[in-house]
């Protein structure tokens, strides 16, 4: 009898031939029109994103580490300025920040979620915190109340990093519609993935809007006439063709995201009890929709290497906490997080994506519980 066939992490080629028609037929109106950058391409998927989330302003730009940039120099971010954030998150969140010859500030996680935990944040505030920057990861918001309590009482804005949880809730609201701006990522993984680097800008500000927009051309309002430094930041039109084709997908596949880890939770409830294994938490509140399923085991690498000879993919989102990155040891912050630390040694991605048949759900379950 052949072996099963290996099952990936993720699988980014299981498209149905209706959603290929859907793009196929967007990419070839932007070919017919010759408006490869911006145009109206560009705005009708800014607009729908616009609607999507339930803000005023979805400004496209070339990704979602680009998002994060554009917003901090929104926000006047600089040299000798803070921005607190997460440490352990993808590089970006902080690495931006570092760009802008600014300093990261990290606050340490809540275990139960992996979001920056709001009981540590109010310590880290300073007369030079520019902006707090919490991240909502593996799909899940941040605790955005507690939060915005804090950075409103204390006069800074909030930039939300929301390019992990597009179609997420908090008490009923979009990630990407909390603080002042947000950023979004639509890398190819991504819940809602363009065919190559996109993300979005959110806000419900109309001046910040403007300023993104100057800014995602060079800081020119008027073409050759730059009042700003800017950037090359622009969607190319290509990829809104895409996004636009996938975007009224979006709620069906984070269903069916949310359906798989249902039921990964009820297929390793005995392991979960039993202390082997540690299932990812939906906070109250919260609407998460497991961009990652993210597990933890205390024997992290020996799992995923026997899960590996089981053909069952496997991913770890992150291994080092960004306090502990070499780049960052000037900041003197290592050690100070212990939960994120912690984390770092035993989250273990187990494959998740709407196209996962129940079967393989069954058969990454069974293989996890074998090899615990």
């Amino acid at each position: 009898m052949p072996a099963d066939p290996p099952i990936p992490v993720l699988d980014l080629t299981r498209y149905d031939e209706a959603l290929k028609s859907n793009i196929a037929r967007n990419v070839a109106e932007v070919f017919a029109t010759g408006r490869f950058v911006l145009g109206p391409a560009t705005e009708a998927f800014e607009k729908a994103f616009a609607r999507t989330i339930g803000v005023r302003h979805a400004i496209g730009v070339s990704s979602g580490t680009d998002a994060l940039l554009v917003s901090l120099l929104a926000l006047g971010v600089g040299p000798g300025d803070e921005v607190i954030t997460s440490p352990f998150t993808f590089f970006a969140s902080a690495g931006t920040v570092a760009r802008l010859n600014a300093r990261p500030v990290f606050v340490d996680i809540d275990p139960v979620t992996f979001n920056l935990d709001p009981a540590q944040l109010e310590a880290a505030v300073t007369p030079r915190t520019k902006a707090i920057q919490p991240v909502d990861l593996y799909g899940q918001c941040a605790d955005m109340e507690p939060i915005l309590e804090i950075a409103n009482r204390r006069r800074v804005p909030v930039l939300e990093d929301a390019c992990q949880a597009v179609g997420a809730t908090y008490h009923g609201k979009s990630a990407g519609a909390f603080g002042r701006i947000a950023a979004f990522s639509f890398y190819p993984t991504k819940n809602l993935g363009a065919a190559g680097d996109a993300g979005a800008v959110t806000t419900d500000e109309d001046d910040l809007a403007e300023l993104v927009r100057i800014l995602r051309v060079h800081g020119g309002a008027k073409q050759y006439h730059h009042d700003r430094v800017g950037g090359n930041f622009r969607l190319d039109a290509l990829q809104a063709a895409v996004l636009s084709a996938k975007l009224p997908r979006l709620p069906g596949w984070n269903e069916r995201r949310r359906a798989i880890a249902a039921r990964y939770g009820e297929l390793l409830s005995a392991e979960a009890a039993a202390g082997r294994i540690v299932l990812p938490s939906e906070a109250s509140g919260r609407r998460h929709v497991f961009h990652q399923y993210v597990v933890r085991v205390a024997d992290r690498d020996g799992v995923k290497a026997r899960l590996a000879e089981k053909g069952i993919g496997t991913s770890v989102f992150y291994p080092i906490p960004l306090n502990e990155q070499n780049c960052f040891r000037g900041l003197g912050q290592q050690g100070k997080c212990p939960a994120a630390s912690k984390a770092a040694a035993e989250v273990l991605a187990l494959p998740i994506f709407p196209e996962l048949t129940d079967a393989e759900v069954e058969r990454v379950a069974a293989a996890v519980a074998a090899n615990l």
